[in-house]
């Protein structure tokens, strides 16, 4: 468990918001709360580095009830909610009162420049139309409320007839899976088809992952074959941290341009490979200082670092001791 923890630290999770409200349809927000809460690589050691940091945001404290009687409670108000990488809004009749839609509605505005993505789950479409955001973009909802959607919103183009649609930076849903196929798209992009497959099959959801497949536009499948390599790759890294883990020699492993993998290791990751490697070295070789009496350099060598010096500074310098601290043994 400690050598999880450990390289879950050099992981930042993507912070996703699934908003709240009276009268939400409960499996909207239930339902992509899971899938991102399961979403998960391999470390290597049958372990698990949680993708996502998935938070429940309410309009207030106060917990709410959804259409079918189940009560959540918030994590977090629309006040002090942290940013989000994704903003989801779940579907209900109860956003479709004035006093609801407009209070989401001004917070999606103001949120809509600091978040990479903003999606709803079919009906939620109602609480992200307002905001202007999808004027001009191609949209779907359940098809019951296509029609009012497309006269209360004249600017959007609707077509319900797609279960999943992507334009831009906003994602649009509709259908009995909605908000667990709009999920397993949003993981696809992020973590690649493999993760996104995986955590279908685990949730037994087989309807989800074929709509998600078909959904998915031809172009996002190319941009995302370099991400499918990563499900692999942090798993093969953690196993041999003693190996050549230079950019030059991951990007060969990853079958990509050395600048083309940097990029997409980033954006993935949030870091940049080489910063990435040295944090996953350096907490393994706290792991093996603090339970194993063996010299700093072997443990230095058996983590990659090939100079006791330079392994001292970048120990020190990350976790403000010397190596030493944890070791008794000389060398």
């Amino acid at each position: 468990m400690a050598h999880t923890l450990s390289v879950v630290a050099n992981l930042a999770p993507k912070c996703i918001g699934l908003l709240g409200f009276e009268n939400v349809t409960a499996s909207h927000l239930a339902g992509p709360a899971d899938a991102f809460a399961a979403a998960a690589l391999d470390d290597g050691y049958g372990g698990r580095i949680p993708c996502y940091d998935v938070w429940t945001v309410g309009l207030t404290a106060a917990p709410f009830k959804a259409e079918s009687g189940t009560i959540f409670k918030p994590q977090k108000t629309l006040r002090n909610a942290p940013e989000f990488d994704t903003i989801i809004i779940p579907g209900g009749s109860g956003l479709r009162q004035p006093a609801v839609n407009r209070a989401v509605t001004d917070w999606i505005r103001s949120r809509a420049e600091q978040t990479r993505r903003i999606a709803s789950v079919c009906t939620g479409i109602y609480g992200l139309a307002p905001t202007g955001l999808l004027d001009g973009r191609e949209v779907t909802t359940h098809w019951r409320f296509a029609g009012d959607v497309a006269e209360r919103f004249p600017r959007l183009r609707v077509d319900h007839k797609k279960q999943l649609i992507k334009d831009g930076s906003f994602y649009t849903s509709a259908g009995l899976t909605a908000g667990l196929d709009l999920s397993l798209m949003l993981i696809g992009e992020d973590y690649g088809r493999q993760v996104a497959a995986s955590l279908g099959r685990d949730l037994v959801m087989h309807l989800a992952q074929r709509n998600v497949e078909e959904q998915l536009a031809e172009p996002a499948y190319f941009q995302n074959q370099s991400m499918d390599r990563f499900a692999q790759l942090v798993a093969w890294i953690v196993r041999n941290l003693d190996e050549d883990l230079s950019v030059d020699a991951l990007a060969r492993r990853a079958c990509m341009c050395p600048r083309g993998f940097s990029r997409a290791f980033k954006s993935v990751f949030g870091s940049l490979p080489g910063t990435f490697v040295e944090g996953l070295r350096l907490n393994e070789a706290r792991r093996r200082l603090s339970t194993n009496r063996r010299t700093l350099q072997s443990v230095a060598e058996s983590v990659g670092f090939r100079d006791t010096g330079s392994f001292r500074r970048a120990f020190a310098r990350r976790f403000g001791v010397r190596p030493s601290a944890l070791n008794t043994v000389d060398g």
